[in-house]
C-alpha cells in the first residue's frame, strides 16, 4: 500500500489540490473554485466532494493510504489551523478552517500560508533539500516569503512570522493590499513592476512602444517580451525593481545568514532580467562578512505544482518530525 498526503493549496480564485507520495510523485491533481462560494462552510463541502472523486479515481490505479492533510492558505497561521483576514478571500474575519476540515476527515490536517508551504515543498523536493538554512521569495501578485532556519520555518510567537513582503520600502509610499504604505510587494511582484513602468513613463524621455497601451492592457510578462527586445523602459523597470528587491534581500540576509534564497513565481521567469541585477544590487548592499557566500537561485519546483507539493511537504515535515522523536 503506497503511503500518500493530500496537499491543498487555496488561491482567491482558485483551489488546487493533488495526492502526493513521500518523493514527490503525484497520483492525482485537480481544482476547484473558491471565489464562487460566499461562506466556508458551501466551500468546504464542495471541496470535500471533489477530494473524494480525486481519491476514488487515484484508487483505482493503486492502493493507497492517506496519512494527513496539507493546506497553504493566504494569511495561514501553523499554531491555529486557522485563516485570519485574508484580504484576498471571501471568508473575513478568523477562519477556524483546519478545524472545520476535520468534521469530513479524520486525519491529521496541517495548515500554513502559502510562501511558508512553498519553503517546506523547496526543502522536500526542491533545491534546499540538502539545506538548513535559507529563504523562498514568491514574486506573483504580491510578494511572500518564508524563512527556514535550522531546518524549521520560522513561525514566530503568533505563526505569522516571515512576512517580507510588508516590510516598508519608503514611507507613505505605494498604497499596499494591506492597508499600508511602502510595502516591499507594492514595488517588487508582478503588480508593483506595473506600477513602476507607468511612474518611469512619467519621469522618463525614454522612447518605447510601451506608451501606446493603457495601465489595463499592460502586464508582467509584457513588460519582460519587450526587454528582451531591448526596450530602454521595460529595462529600467525591471533595473528599478531588482534594485529594491536586491537591497531588502541583503537586510534579510544580515537577519538569518541563509545559504541561499530562492525566487519562485510568475514574475521569475523574466530570467536573468530579474536573477541578475537583484543578484549584483544584493552584493552591493550586503554587509561585508556576508557578501559572495549567498546564493540567488531559481526555485526548482517551476516544472510541477509546487503549490500543492509545498502543502503536502506540511504533512511529510511533520512525519519526518515525529520520526525522529
Amino acid at each position: 500500500m503506497k503511503e500518500v498526503v493530500i496537499g491543498i493549496d487555496i488561491g482567491g480564485t482558485f483551489t488546487k489540490y493533488g495526492i502526493v507520495d513521500r518523493e514527490g510523485n503525484t497520483y492525482f491533481e485537480g481544482s476547484t473554485s473558491t471565489e464562487n462560494f460566499d461562506n466556508v462552510n458551501s466551500y468546504l463541502k464542495n471541496l470535500h466532494l471533489e477530494l473524494e472523486k480525486a481519491i476514488a479515481e487515484a484508487r483505482k490505479k493503486e492502493e493507497l493510504n492517506i496519512l494527513g492533510i496539507g493546506i497553504g492558505s493566504p494569511n495561514g497561521n501553523y499554531y491555529k489551523g486557522t485563516v485570519e483576514h485574508a484580504p484576498n478571500l471571501k471568508w473575513k474575519g478568523i477562519v477556524h478552517l483546519a478545524d472545520r476540515f476535520r468534521e469530513y476527515y479524520n486525519l491529521p490536517i496541517k495548515l500554513t500560508n502559502d510562501a511558508n508551504a512553498a519553503a517546506l515543498g523547496e526543502m522536500i523536493y526542491g533545491g534546499a533539500k540538502n539545506m538548513k538554512d535559507f529563504i523562498v521569495v514568491t514574486l506573483g501578485t504580491g510578494l511572500g516569503s518564508g524563512i527556514v532556519v535550522n531546518g524549521n520555518v520560522v513561525y514566530g510567537h503568533d505563526g505569522f512570522a516571515g512576512e517580507l513582503g510588508h516590510v516598508t520600502v519608503k514611507p507613505n509610499g505605494r498604497r499596499c493590499g494591506c492597508g499600508r504604505r511602502g510595502c516591499l510587494e507594492t514595488y517588487v511582484s508582478a503588480t508593483g513592476i506595473r506600477r513602476t513602468l507607468f511612474k518611469l513613463m512619467g519621469a522618463t524621455t525614454f522612447e518605447s512602444e510601451l506608451r501606446n497601451y493603457t495601465f489595463e492592457q499592460v502586464d508582467s510578462r509584457m513588460i519582460y517580451e519587450y526587454a528582451k527586445k531591448g526596450d530602454p523602459l521595460a529595462l529600467e523597470a525591471f533595473d528599478n525593481t531588482a534594485r529594491t528587491l536586491g537591497l531588502k534581500l541583503a537586510d534579510a540576509v544580515a537577519i538569518t545568514s541563509p545559504e541561499a534564497i530562492f525566487l519562485f513565481g510568475g514574475l521569475t521567469r523574466a530570467g536573468e532580467f530579474i536573477f541578475d541585477p537583484t543578484k549584483k544590487y544584493m552584493e552591493e548592499n550586503m554587509l561585508e562578512i556576508f557578501k559572495n557566500k549567498v546564493k540567488l537561485l531559481p526555485s526548482a519546483l517551476t516544472d510541477k505544482n509546487a503549490a500543492v507539493l509545498g502543502a503536502s511537504a506540511l504533512i511529510w515535515k511533520e512525519l519526518l518530525l515525529a520520526d525522529q522523536l
